[in-house]
C-alpha cells in the first residue's frame, strides 16, 4: 500500500435558510453591505435541537453509501469540529454509534476552520502506516451556536453544516504523477492566534478581520504553491481549487495569486456562509455531486483559520 485516496464524499446542510434580508431585520446590516464585503447571500442554520454529531453522521452516511463499503469496513473515524459542547463521548464516537460501526478508532480534531484538511492528513498518514484501512473523515460545525447576533461584522459570516470523505488505501504505483492524497503542507502562526477566537461562557466567535485578510491574501498563496509542488503538479494543471470558504474577498485573490488558471474555484460560501471545519468537504462534495470536476482529476484542498493554522494537500477527485 503506497498511500491513500478519497473513495467518496457526502455532505449535509440544515433545512433553514437565513438570507441577508433576514439578518437585516435583527442587526444593522443590509444585503448589499454583506455581499459587497464577504460575498455571502445565504447561510443554513441548524435547529436548536440539531447537534454536531447528528449533522456529521448525516454527511458521513452519504459518503459511506457512495463508497460501496459497509459500516464494518471502517476502522477509523475522525471528526474535525470546534463547536462540540460535550467532552465525552466525543463526536467521532457518537457518529460511530449512529452509523452502527464496529470498533473503530474515534478521535475529534479541533483546528477550527482548518480542521478537515488536518484530519485528512492524519487519516492519510495512519493508513500509510498500516494502522487503519478505511477511514471516515468528517468536518462538522454548528458555527451559529457561537454567533454574537449583535455584531454585524461576524454574525453575517456564519453557517452550519457537515461534509465527509471516505478514505481508503491506494495501491497505485509510486510513480503516478498525482497521488490519491498528496503530501500535506501544514503549520500555524501561534503568536497571531488571537486573530480568530471562540472564547468565553457561552463561547462566542470573534476575529480581527483585517489581520486575517492581510495574512491570508499575502502569506497563503506561496504555501498553496508549495502544496502543489509537493504533489508534483503545477497550479495550472489543477482541475479544482477548494479553499476554506471564509470570504469571497479572500478566496478569489488567493486562487488568482496561486495561478490555478484552468481550475474550477469553489465558491460555496455564497450560499452556505462560513461553516468552519465543514466548509472544505461541503464545497468539494457539492462540486462532485454537480459533476463539475471529473473523477481522477487533481484538486487542491487548502484550509486556514483559528490559531492561524493552515493545512493543504492535492487529492484526486473521487
Amino acid at each position: 500500500m503506497t498511500g491513500s485516496r478519497i473513495a467518496a464524499v457526502g455532505h449535509y446542510q440544515p433545512a433553514r435558510v437565513l438570507t441577508n434580508d433576514d439578518l437585516a431585520a435583527v442587526v444593522d446590516t443590509s444585503d448589499e453591505w454583506i455581499r459587497t464585503r464577504v460575498g455571502i447571500r445565504t447561510r443554513r442554520i441548524a435547529r436548536a435541537d440539531e447537534t454536531v454529531d447528528e449533522m456529521a453522521a448525516a454527511a458521513a452516511g452519504k459518503a459511506l453509501a457512495a463508497s460501496g463499503l459497509t459500516p464494518a469496513d471502517i476502522d477509523l473515524v475522525l471528526v474535525a469540529t470546534s463547536t462540540a459542547i460535550d467532552r465525552s463521548p466525543n463526536m467521532a464516537a457518537r457518529v460511530a454509534a449512529r452509523l452502527g460501526l464496529g470498533s473503530p478508532v474515534t478521535m475529534d480534531v479541533n483546528v477550527v476552520c482548518a480542521g478537515f484538511t488536518h484530519a485528512l492528513a492524519t487519516a492519510d498518514h495512519t493508513i500509510r502506516a498500516g494502522s487503519a484501512t478505511a477511514a471516515l473523515v468528517i468536518g462538522a460545525d454548528k458555527f451559529t451556536d457561537t454567533a454574537d447576533w449583535t455584531d454585524r461584522s461576524t454574525c453575517v459570516l456564519l453557517g452550519d453544516g457537515a461534509g465527509a470523505a471516505v478514505v481508503v488505501a491506494d495501491e497505485q504505483p509510486d510513480a503516478e504523477r498525482v497521488p490519491g492524497i498528496g503530501p500535506v503542507v501544514w503549520g500555524s502562526v501561534p503568536e497571531m492566534g488571537h486573530a480568530v477566537r471562540i472564547e468565553g461562557t457561552p463561547p462566542r466567535f470573534a476575529q480581527e478581520g483585517q489581520t486575517v485578510y492581510r495574512w491570508a491574501t499575502t502569506q497563503l498563496p506561496p504555501i498553496a504553491r508549495d502544496v502543489c509542488a509537493r504533489a508534483g503538479i503545477a497550479p495550472e494543471e489543477l482541475a479544482g481549487v477548494v479553499l476554506h470558504q471564509a470570504n469571497l474577498r479572500i478566496i478569489e485573490p488567493v486562487a488568482r495569486k496561486l495561478g490555478a488558471t484552468n481550475a474550477v474555484i469553489a465558491r460555496d460560501v455564497v450560499e452556505s456562509g462560513n461553516t468552519s471545519a465543514a466548509s472544505v468537504p461541503l464545497a468539494l462534495s457539492k462540486l462532485v455531486e454537480r459533476g463539475e470536476i471529473a473523477p481522477g482529476e487533481p484538486v487542491l484542498l487548502f484550509a486556514f483559520g483559528g490559531n492561524l493554522s493552515y493545512a493543504g494537500q492535492v487529492v484526486r477527485c473521487p
